[in-house]
């Protein structure tokens, strides 16, 4: 417990710290000319150094992670802010596809969306984390592979389902607080505190509308979060909660997160908690 309350103040810490950082560092002319601003629900201008703060947060927690786990975790954020930034900085707008379909679909026919390359890069990167997660083989051969590749696949669709949620201030901090917290009693208790960190860290900013996760930081803390889950499971809870984020993610498909949680009584309470009116 010890080493997961220095891994979460770790990150909250770093998360603070390099989002002070960031405003220095990116010159201004960057952040006026739309490189690091989006356009909110409201249609307001909203930065995105909140992603990278919340990247660097996540990465400072994982130094009080014990051995496979502080790598795997820094394997999966580092993955997830990388290539979640390339898609935020570099997407071509004219030709943008939506949504997991749309990049694979253009992958498909020979097209490497920018998207595209983060559902490659962050499947890697979360495969690779799980390989380091789940040690040596030492049941067989093919049962390992299984379980890396099962790992992978949770990490990777954790980190994607997190960041379909970031669309209203605050979601998807919220909702990684709440599915990070059951890791606390878990082995994978100092991943979920550095994740539970740097989401408490980003959140104030996130529900006074000045910042955003946008991928790189969504997708960083999902990939954080889904090596703590793996962590803190068996194989059974893991391939139950796959197919639930794969389920998920493919209803987003064809149904909006943001209609059926204004529906939802209890869900839409928590959704506009601690929200500008």
């Amino acid at each position: 417990m010890a080493r997961a309350l220095l891994s979460g103040l770790l990150a909250a810490g770093g998360t603070a710290l390099a989002r002070r950082g960031a405003d220095v560092v990116v010159r201004p002319s960057d952040a006026a000319d739309g490189r690091w601003t989006r356009t909110n629900h409201r249609g307001a201008p909203i930065s995105l150094l909140e992603g990278p703060a919340v990247g660097v947060g996540l990465l400072a927690g994982a130094v009080a992670c014990p051995g496979r786990l502080a790598a795997a975790t820094a394997l999966a954020g580092a993955g997830g802010l990388a290539f979640g930034l390339v898609d935020d900085l570099a997407e071509d707008t004219r030709r943008a596809r939506k949504g997991l379909r749309g990049h694979l679909g253009a992958l498909v026919h020979g097209e490497l969306t920018t998207g595209g390359l983060k559902v490659l890069g962050i499947g890697a990167s979360a495969t690779l984390a799980s390989a380091v997660l789940t040690g040596r083989p030492s049941r067989g051969t093919v049962r390992w592979v299984v379980e890396v590749l099962t790992g992978g696949a949770l990490v990777a669709a954790t980190a994607n389902l997190v960041n379909l949620l970031d669309l209203r201030p605050g979601r998807a901090l919220k909702a990684v607080g709440i599915a990070a917290a059951p890791t606390l009693l878990g082995a994978g208790a100092p991943a979920g505190a550095a994740v539970l960190g740097a989401a408490a860290a980003a959140l104030p900013r996130d529900l006074a509308e000045r910042d955003m996760l946008g991928d790189g930081g969504a997708n960083a803390l999902g990939a954080g979060l889904g090596v703590a889950v793996l962590a803190s499971t068996g194989p059974r809870a893991r391939l139950a909660l796959l197919a639930g984020a794969v389920a998920l993610t493919v209803a987003s498909e064809k149904v909006s997160f943001s209609e059926v949680i204004a529906r939802t009584p209890g869900l839409r309470e928590l959704d506009a908690w601690g929200r500008r009116a």
